[in-house]
This record gives C-alpha cells, sequence and structure tokens, in this order.
C-alpha cells in the first residue's frame, strides 16, 4: 500500500528534530510494509519579508527534494504571509502546491494522511478531491486548541476539514473530546507513539554521561527539551532554578526565537546551561544524565518527548494541558499548573528532597507508557486504518456503478 503524508514538519539533516515524532511513526509504517512518501510544504513569503524573518531564510537551505532513511522527502514553495493562520488560510495555496509536487513526481498514493488540520489538513481536502482519494487526518493539539480560534475564518476552514476528512484521529482523550466540542464528531484516540526499543535503560552510569555530555558532575540536573519559546514554559523553569538549591542546574536542549536571550542568561549564570539542537538518538543520553525532566509548557497535544522520558523511568514534571494527563494515567495528580513558577517549585523540590517520585511510581508510568505508546504497535493500529478507508471508499465506488 502506497500512502501520502502531509505535513508541515519532518526532519532534515539541517533540523534533525523537527517533527521527528513523524519520522518515527513513519519507520514503523515502513517495518509494516507501507510505502510512505512526505510532502511537506514550506512557506515562502513576498520578498519584502523574506529579509525580516530568520526562520524563512534558514528553511531555504533546506532541499526542495531529499531521501531520508529510504523516504522520499518533498519540500514544494508556496507563497506565504506572515501570521497567515490569523486571518489568510492558505489551504488553497499549500494544496496547489502539493498537486503540482505529485504530478511532477509521478506520485502514486492510496490513501493521504494529513497530520494538522491547519494547514495541511485543510490544503489536503481540495487535493483528495481533485485527485479523488481517500484521506485520514490526525488532529494534534495547536490545530484544535489554538488556531481554530483565531478568527471566524479560521473556525469555518477548520470544520469544514474536519467534516470531510474520511476519517478523524487524535493523538489523546482529551483532544478528541475538545474537538467534538467544536464540531460534534467522534475522532478516534490513536496516538502517534514512539519507538521504545530505542529507550531502555543503558550500561552507562550517569557519571559517565554527564562526563561526556560535559555537564556539572556534582548537581542536580533538570532537564528542558522542545522548542525555545516562551509558551513552553521557559521563563517559569528559570525562575523555579533561583528560588531553590544553589546546587540544581537547568539544561535546555533545543532551539527557538527565545535561544538568544538564553544565551545571554547562560552568560550571567552558571546555573543555566544551553546545549542547543541534538540529534533524537542523543536526547536520550540527555535524560538519563539528568534528575529531572521539566515540560512546563502553557499548551501543548501529546509531546512524544515526555513520552520517552517516562520510558526511561527519569522524573518528570509536566503542566496539566492538552494530552497530557492522558500519559500519566492514574498518575496524573502530579501534574502542575502552567504559568505557575511555585507549583514548579513545589513539584522540583518534591522530586529532588522528598522522594515523590518512587520506584513504584516510576514503574506503573513506565508500563503505562509501554502498553498504550508504542509506535510499532499503534503502527499496526494505523495500517488497519488506511486498509479500512481504502476497502470502505472502493466498495462505495463499485455501488455506484
Amino acid at each position: 500500500m502506497k500512502v501520502l503524508w502531509v505535513t508541515s514538519a519532518y526532519p532534515s539533516d539541517l533540523h534533525p528534530g523537527s517533527g521527528v515524532f513523524h519520522e518515527t511513526q513513519v519507520q514503523a509504517l515502513i517495518k509494516q510494509g507501507i510505502e510512505v512518501s512526505i510532502i511537506c510544504p514550506v512557506p515562502v513569503p513576498f520578498s519584502f519579508f523574506r529579509f525580516l524573518k530568520s526562520d524563512y531564510r534558514k528553511r531555504k537551505q533546506i532541499p526542495i527534494k531529499y531521501e531520508r532513511k529510504g523516504v522520499h522527502v518533498y519540500r514544494p514553495p508556496y507563497l506565504a504571509i506572515p501570521g497567515q493562520l490569523r486571518w489568510a488560510q492558505p489551504d488553497k495555496r499549500i494544496a496547489k502546491a502539493i498537486l503540482k509536487t505529485m504530478d511532477q513526481e509521478r506520485i502514486q498514493a492510496d490513501v493521504i494522511h494529513a497530520h494538522f488540520a491547519m494547514p495541511s489538513g485543510g490544503a489536503t481536502r481540495h487535493v483528495a478531491k481533485v485527485k479523488k482519494l481517500p484521506w485520514i487526518l490526525t488532529l494534534h493539539g495547536s490545530d484544535v486548541n489554538i488556531y481554530p480560534h483565531y478568527s471566524s475564518g479560521a473556525m469555518k476552514v477548520f470544520r469544514k476539514t474536519v467534516a470531510e476528512a474520511n476519517q478523524v484521529l487524535s493523538v489523546g482523550k482529551m483532544l478528541s473530546e475538545k474537538a467534538k466540542e467544536l464540531i460534534r464528531l467522534e475522532s478516534k484516540v490513536l496516538p502517534i507513539g514512539v519507538d521504545l526499543t530505542k529507550f531502555q535503560q543503558p550500561s552507562n552510569t550517569k557519571l559517565e554521561l554527564r562526563r561526556r555530555l560535559q555537564l556539572p558532575e556534582d548537581k542536580k540536573l533538570i532537564l528542558f527539551v522542545g522548542r525555545l519559546t516562551k509558551a513552553k514554559g521557559i521563563d517559569e523553569l528559570v525562575d523555579a532554578v533561583e528560588r531553590i538549591s544553589k546546587d540544581t542546574t537547568v539544561v535546555f536542549v533545543g532551539d527557538g526565537p527565545e535561544k538568544n536571550r538564553l544565551k545571554k542568561l547562560e552568560a550571567m549564570n552558571p546555573r543555566i546551561i544551553l546545549a542547543g539542537q541534538v540529534e533524537n538518538d542523543k536526547v536520550k543520553d540527555y535524560m538519563l544524565a539528568s534528575d529531572v525532566f521539566a515540560l512546563p509548557s502553557y499548551s501543548e497535544g501529546m509531546p512524544t518527548v515526555v513520552i520517552e522520558a517516562l520510558a526511561l523511568k527519569i522524573p518528570v514534571i509536566c503542566t496539566d494541558v492538552g494530552s497530557v494527563p492522558d500519559l500519566f494515567g492514574k498518575h496524573e495528580q502530579l501534574l502542575i499548573k502552567k504559568q505557575s513558577v511555585d507549583s514548579l517549585v513545589e513539584r522540583i523540590e518534591d522530586i529532588l528532597f522528598r522522594d515523590l517520585y518512587t520506584m513504584k511510581v516510576q514503574h506503573e508510568l513506565y508500563h503505562h507508557v509501554q502498553k498504550y505508546y508504542d509506535a510499532n504497535e499503534n503502527a499496526r493500529l494505523l495500517v488497519d486504518e488506511y486498509k479500512g478507508i481504502v476497502e470502505f471508499t472502493e466498495g462505495r465506488e463499485e455501488q455506484s456503478l
């Protein structure tokens, strides 16, 4: 079976961490015998804006077409306006770029799988009509919790997109319920998951890992992994570290618009370490070298980095947002309030000094993610969805003849 994925983020050699959760699922699908192609449309602004946005300049350095881990990835450009999701939906322009790529590269597909209702899903809605192909939409978080609420036009596109998909999936239970509130349509819960075989306890000790990564050997380390933005709670994390023991240091792994500001803080404060963007395979080493993993986001979908930390039995601090409670099962009381430095300080001290994360809790969380968030098992379930949609569509076409 041939499947075309349409998404706004996928890894490249230049940005190996961008949409890495997609790559994990794609590799699991390949093991199931599925042939996957990726179209990841790239916004290209009017010439005036190209000099103002560094993100656009960075995207230009990524090839329009490349092969990664046996998968063909296409990144067709489309004309974009900064802030377009707030007031000028680009779905038709993106669809035009996708269709052009499919024709030029002779991309064949039995089904299209769009990730994020906006903008990828909106564009796929048009593409599926032209190509007369069935399509599946996966909702991830921001496409339900944020973008539809920008304007009446954005909400209109969201509702049309979700209503016209042949099947709608959500990465978490809470997200599925939120989507139902907006459109009164049931979506099946199917997380992307992670390759849990890569997240096993290593032979290296914590001290050995710290020496290899050049991290402090005699400090309590709090690790953050993610995009460096205010919405990820990085300011609260910096403030929290200032309020607890001086033997505690925070390590930031990732890239983003707040990187330069964090660099300045790092220069003035030895308790802040900016490790930069690292290959996804190396994230595990940073986790195992740390005492606590923290992701105090203001909003989330289903953060796979949290699944990875729980799979390694690392104590995790997360805010009670999005589908994060699904990851903690019966231990969701461990979650904290968003945008609350006090809650963050209390939870860090609970873990470091009051043994909140007992071995029993770590063990139960480990088994929870093993049961529900294995990428290989979830890929098998996703293949069933693909086959079901294709068979249903073919049967309907036969009846119409």
